[in-house]
Order: C-alpha cells, then sequence, then structure tokens
C-alpha cells in the first residue's frame, strides 16, 4: 500500500533543495550549463543517496523488506520528478525567469504537501504551511547568501 509519507519526504527535500539550488547558483553568477549540471547531481546523487539512507534507516527499524523496498522507490521517484520539474524550468525560460518560476513552482508545490499532509493529519493548515514556507525560504536565502560570497570571493579571482 503507498501511503502520502512515502512520498512527502522525497519531495519535501527535493523542492526546497532544488530552489535554493538555482537560486544560490545564480546569486554566484553561474551558467544555465552549471545550474542543469546541479540540479542533474541533486536529483541523482543525492536523491539516491537519500534514498538509501531512508532504506537503511527502514531496515533498522525491521519495517517489513517490501515495505521498505517501496518506499525507497517512491521516495526516490517522488525526488527524481520533483526535480527533473525544476530541470524543465531551466532548460525552457530564460535563466532570470527561470530562476523566478522556479521559486513560484517550489512554493505551490511545498504548499501543496503541506496542505494534503495537514488535512490528513487533521492539523492547522495556516500553521502548518507558516512553519515548511519559513524553513524553506531560510533555507533559500542562506544559500542566496552563500552564492553571492562565492560570486565576489572566489568568482572574482
Amino acid at each position: 500500500m503507498v501511503r502520502l509519507g512515502m512520498f512527502s519526504y522525497g519531495g519535501a527535500a527535493a523542492i526546497v533543495t532544488s530552489v535554493a539550488l538555482m537560486i544560490g547558483l545564480d546569486a554566484a553568477t553561474a551558467s544555465r550549463g552549471t545550474i542543469v549540471s546541479g540540479l542533474l547531481i541533486v536529483a541523482l546523487a543525492d536523491n539516491l543517496t537519500d534514498s538509501l539512507s531512508i532504506h537503511i534507516y527502514q531496515e533498522s527499524e525491521r519495517l517489513d523488506s517490501r515495505a521498505a523496498f517501496l518506499s525507497t522507490l517512491t521516495n526516490f521517484g517522488a525526488r527524481l520528478a520533483t526535480s527533473l520539474s525544476f530541470i524543465g524550468l531551466v532548460l525552457i525560460l530564460p535563466i532570470k525567469t527561470a530562476i523566478i518560476a522556479a521559486s513560484i513552482w517550489g512554493l505551490l508545490l511545498l504548499s501543496g504537501l503541506t496542505w494534503v499532509l495537514a488535512r490528513e493529519r487533521r492539523k492547522s493548515v495556516f500553521s502548518e504551511m507558516y512553519k515548511h514556507v519559513a524553513v524553506a525560504l531560510a533555507v533559500i536565502l542562506a544559500s542566496k547568501q552563500i552564492g553571492a560570497w562565492i560570486g565576489v570571493h572566489v568568482g572574482a579571482q
């Protein structure tokens, strides 16, 4: 049986990581190719290692092998599909427009996921949305600052 929780961790991680990576690399004045490369690396390497980590954790908790494997696959699939949607934006839009579109798309995806989870858990949608978006914005803003710092101090050399 596929549960929402099997997608929620992977989806949220892919959303926030993709948007933060795009904004950070853009602030560092990275090229379109560099941004696409970064997103592809995250889509594969980061997503596979996180999925493997979840799988190993589930095995350590003695979760049924079939359930652990299905959870691993759905987590990876959710993360990969999400990451690919951001890559698509970078490939089809001018880079500055892609950054704005990705920010909006990421916020919509995170808000939708939060709404579904809050409703399922019978929690306040507004409260959950506030917490999730606040954390995502903190990560994104930190990534932008890091990218800007790199662009000034490392990129200039």
